[in-house]
């Protein structure tokens, strides 16, 4: 019974770091209806950025943090300027079609400046496990984790209760309906870029503390495709508990079901998931409804 529990509150965890990095991809679809499969790009990106900086500041280490979030805010300002507004209005297939062109400007980038050797990611949660009775946590995981609830609980309350995150939804709706009210779309689109580019750096700390950083890292970056599509693209508080379900889905298959298939089942099994929703609840569990007049 505790071996079950251990893998599901560590599949909680886990979770919870998915659900971190879909809230970039949901708050970018809110903003431009963007898909932005970017975003696990953005999240090595970050964490070589994050790396450098920590490294230089060594002694104040929280410094080089501050330098490294300001680095990846104008990041998020130079994705929108550079790249997407001139396209602001284009069809849905041309902005998706362009993110996965910035998976491939972030990759060289990174390679350009960095090289392609793998290099450790700095401590910045503590290394030890954190032990609560007969079970034990990933320290990055489990600070990271409740972290994570409140960035949920607070991009909620800006979406829902501010006159900025209401604009992004706004503009999410119809572009030209938004400019009539006075709305500036690529302002608002700009700024989600700047949140989804923050929440990247993060996700890479929770993601890589005390870890070896590589390229291959971008591959989290799909399973928070596959929580943004259970959750709905819309939705910042489903992504909660669509994280929840991947990570405990992902955790059970690995502690029971990877011993007999060579690990490969945990690996697959949040885009079994997102398969399955995309063909039986296109709009995810929490998703808009949208009703078009034929």
């Amino acid at each position: 019974m505790i071996g079950f529990l251990q893998w599901t509150f560590s599949g909680v965890l886990i979770g919870l770091l998915y659900a971190l990095i879909a809230l970039g991809l949901v708050v970018v679809w809110r903003s431009g209806r963007i898909v932005n499969l970017a975003q696990g790009e953005i999240v090595v990106f970050g964490g070589f950025v994050i790396g450098t900086f920590t490294l230089l500041f060594s002694q104040v280490w929280w410094v080089g943090l501050l330098i490294s979030f300001g680095l990846l805010a104008l990041v998020g300002v130079l994705v929108e300027r550079g790249i997407f507004r001139p396209i602001v209005g284009q069809p849905l297939l041309s902005l998706f079609m362009v993110t996965i062109a910035l998976i491939l400007v972030f990759r060289g980038v990174t390679l350009v400046t960095w090289g392609a050797e793998p290099r450790s990611f700095p401590t910045i949660f503590p290394a030890e496990m954190v032990n609560l009775g007969p079970f034990g946590f990933d320290s990055a995981l489990f600070w990271g984790g409740i972290v994570s609830l409140l960035l949920v609980v607070a991009l909620t309350l800006f979406f829902e209760r501010t006159k900025w995150g209401l604009r992004l939804s706004a503009v999410a709706e119809d572009h030209q309906v938004a400019e009539a009210l006075g709305i500036s779309v690529t302002t608002a689109i700009m700024l989600a870029w700047i949140i989804a580019a923050l929440l990247g750096g993060f996700a890479s700390i929770v993601f890589l503390n005390g870890k070896t950083l590589t390229l291959m890292a971008s591959m989290i970056g799909f399973r928070g495709v596959a929580v943004a599509i259970l959750a709905g693209l819309e939705s910042v508080r489903g992504v909660l508990l669509a994280g929840i379900i991947v990570g405990i889905c992902e955790s059970w298959a690995r502690g029971y079901i990877d011993p007999y298939t060579g690990g490969g089942m945990s690996e697959i099994l949040p885009f079994l998931i997102m398969v399955g929703v995309i063909i039986w609840r296109p709009q995810g569990l929490f998703g808009w409804k949208i009703i078009e007049r034929v």
